[in-house]
């Protein structure tokens, strides 16, 4: 389980930052970052974890105390499917990781990054692998960017249905990817993921010549 050693190392505004979307083939990537400004209640100290553990029903409560917890700092940040194209995935995450912490209502003073990597935050950053499952306010910024981009997500499915982003989130499920070759992509798809190229390009049906021994026009 995650503790607070970390932030507590360092003893000052510590925000902890993460990003959710970088595999899918559809949305934009979003990113939350968070800070305990008077330290970490009890109540998310025993649940919080790795947004991926958590079942849905939990991740809601989680996001819900988060919300409403008037000395808990959240910033969020997106890069759209224009921006993950033009940059790449993972430059577009750094670019969604600084628009969250852009949007923190006060200035951390540190930055605890999940990944091995860190985009510039205009303050010190430390990079922390599997930051998720090791730090709260990391673990903390999962629940929120992950619940955030399943309701983008949910809300895209209202008018693109046949993805079924509803329940996938915009993942290569095999829900997604037959109506990718039946439906082709929609404006949301990341046309530079090589999974959605592919899909498109084998559901055209290549053209065939006439043969030699029928008239040509």
């Amino acid at each position: 389980m995650p503790d607070y050693t970390l932030e507590h190392a360092h003893g000052g505004l510590v925000a902890g930052v993460d990003e959710v979307g970088r595999g899918p083939l559809a949305g934009p990537v979003v990113a939350a970052a968070v800070m305990f400004s008077s330290g970490m209640p009890d109540v998310l100290a025993e649940r919080l974890d790795d947004s991926k553990k958590l079942k849905p029903a939990t991740r809601q409560q989680l996001y819900d105390i988060l919300l409403q917890t008037p000395d808990i700092l959240i910033g969020v940040g997106a890069a759209s499917v224009t921006e993950i194209e033009r940059h790449n995935i993972l430059r577009a995450s750094w670019i969604a990781m600084q628009r969250a912490v852009a949007r923190l209502p006060r200035r951390p003073e540190l930055v605890l990054v999940d990944g091995n990597a860190a985009p510039r935050f205009g303050c010190p950053a430390q990079c922390v692998v599997g930051g998720d499952a090791i730090s709260l306010s990391i673990s903390a910024a999962s629940v929120v960017a992950k619940v955030v981009r399943d309701r983008l997500m949910t809300r895209l499915s209202r008018r693109w249905p046949t993805y079924g982003w509803e329940r996938n989130a915009g993942y290569g499920t095999a829900i997604h990817r037959a109506a990718l070759e039946v439906d082709g992509v929609s404006p949301h798809h990341r046309l530079a993921f090589g999974t959605v190229r592919r899909i498109v390009q084998a559901s055209v049906p290549r053209f065939s010549p006439p043969s030699a021994e029928q008239p040509s026009c």
